[in-house]
């Protein structure tokens, strides 16, 4: 087809607050005659507030104009109108998987799909490439992730493109220099999942109230992505404010809790401490003294191995003492301060692009996550987007496949048994709807959920049946409109719960 004329035309969508921040820094550094950006928030359970996503996009040229907010649909509808050289899928991994899925049937031309990770990615997981195996970029963020990435990509079979690109939201590593502002406040990096323990959060609430009785004139801050009742990337079970009225004797007066911009917040700081929070990353680019609390361990489940020889993991007790710390220069290189020539994400974009001008690109495989076809489409899809999706589809499939998720975690059925029961539930989509009564339900039956739905404008009983001596079959059975309660509020309320529990 060629080139067309102009700058090439980058749509970029993200979900998050933390992927709203990370999508936003990364395509403001593109050179604004090369590329026409339109950069696009999605309606979805874990959508920022307006708040949050002001400090997201705060020092992008999105600050003064906040990014429009979609549904999914208009998504789709955006990428067949805009025909973008380019679509950035910055949103976390299940999501990534469904609106790729959903901009390929819809492109008039085949864009190129870049995704990629809003933080500290070591160690490399296997899920963070299997959602994103579609993709033709994956942009990652120092020389170490690219190659642990690569070789678990190689070792998955999946042939998978990374790119290079400095963490967008701070200085490069030639522009570091030593700063921090003595008697400035103290700046704890809070995190959803880490510490996961609810006892091992308190004892760190404890160390930031001894920091700050040792230092009564200096400010504690435990800065926070979400107030309550806000939603963030990951769900956070036990938030600090509410556990600081455990504190014997109460918390002193100063330690805070504060949301708003990481950057605000380090400009005048004197350190920051985290466990494993990008923001730690944040602070050596600016220059700010970080430290890093090793007490709960150096573990793939803190995050915190990539940090093992910069000389920034301590335990609490030099927090406490305000004995905070700065990496070794050789540590640096390897770890997310490259300097900025080597990044080569936007090269290899445009070089990608200019294949796609003059041949036919074909699509990756998905890797893994497709056994059950046009339902597990749809599971997937309401499994991303929760009460966002409004399909019939969407609806039945997460009515089906929930209690079929739960029965084999809990039953370990081996992958060839767990086939079945997903070809099982396929049928019920076939001709566009349900194909009948299977069968009866009752409490002989061994159904493990029950749940009333409208399918194909029919009110339905839906179960699983789980007899212990024959194959799973899914009941369905016709009941009276009178005794059919709404089935959508009900399974939109799992499915919110589900995303925030799994995000």
């Amino acid at each position: 087809m060629g080139p067309r004329p102009g700058p090439r035309r980058l749509l970029a969508i993200a979900d998050s607050d933390s992927y709203v921040k990370w999508g936003a820094s990364l395509v403001d550094r593109l050179d604004r005659g090369t590329w026409d950006v339109e950069f696009l928030v999605l309606r979805s359970p874990l959508q920022p507030s307006a708040t949050q996503l002001a400090a997201a996009v705060a020092g992008t040229r999105w600050a003064a104009t906040p990014p429009e907010v979609i549904d999914f649909a208009d998504f789709a509808q955006r990428v067949a109108d805009v025909d973008p050289d380019a679509v950035l899928l910055a949103t976390r991994g299940p999501v990534v998987k469904v609106m790729l899925r959903a901009a390929l049937a819809v492109a008039r031309r085949r864009p190129i799909f870049v995704t990629g990770l809003p933080g500290i990615s070591i160690p490399a997981t296997r899920k963070a490439i299997a959602y994103r195996s579609q993709s033709d970029l994956m942009v990652l963020h120092s020389a170490r992730e690219i190659r642990d990435f690569g070789r678990l990509a190689d070792k998955m079979g999946v042939p998978q493109r990374f790119g290079l690109a400095g963490l967008p939201f701070f200085p490069r590593a030639d522009d570091i220099a030593e700063a921090g502002v003595p008697g400035g406040p103290i700046v704890f990096a809070s995190q959803a999942k880490v510490p996961a323990d609810r006892e091992d959060r308190i004892q760190l609430l404890g160390w930031l109230a001894e920091t700050a009785r040792r230092s009564p004139g200096q400010k504690v801050v435990i800065k926070v992505r979400a107030a309550a009742g806000e939603a963030q990337t990951h769900a956070e079970q036990w938030d600090y404010a509410a556990l600081m009225t455990e504190l014997p004797g109460g918390a002193p007066d100063n330690l805070v809790v504060e949301g708003g911009a990481m950057s605000a917040h380090l400009a005048g700081a004197s350190g920051l401490v985290t466990v494993s929070s990008t923001a730690a990353i944040e602070a050596i680019g600016l220059g700010v003294p970080v430290l890093l609390l090793d007490d709960f361990g150096v573990s793939k489940k803190l995050i915190n191995k990539v940090f093992v020889g910069s000389g920034v993991l301590a335990p609490a007790s030099e927090m406490i003492a305000g004995r905070f710390r700065r990496p070794h220069p050789e540590w640096l290189d390897d770890n997310y301060f490259h300097e900025a020539a080597a990044d080569d994400w936007e090269k290899r974009l445009l070089k990608l692009i200019r294949k796609r001008d003059n041949e036919k690109l074909k699509v990756h495989h998905q890797h893994a996550g497709t056994t059950g076809g046009s339902l597990r489409e749809a599971w997937d899809r309401k499994r991303a987007l929760g009460s966002y999706d409004r399909t019939l589809s969407g609806y039945v499939a997460l009515v089906v496949g929930s209690p079929f998720a739960f029965a084999l975690r809990c039953l370990g059925w081996g992958k060839r048994r767990a086939k079945r029961v997903l070809k099982a539930g396929r049928r019920m989509l076939r001709g566009g709807g349900v194909v009948g009564a299977v069968g009866t339900v009752s409490a002989a039956s061994g159904a493990v959920a029950v749940a009333p739905a409208t399918v194909d404008a029919v009110p339905t009983l839906v179960a699983v049946d789980l007899p212990a001596a024959r194959e799973p079959r899914i009941v369905l059975t016709g009941a009276p409109v009178a005794e059919v309660a709404p089935i959508a509020p009900g399974v939109d309320a799992l499915a919110d719960e589900a995303e925030r529990r799994t995000a």
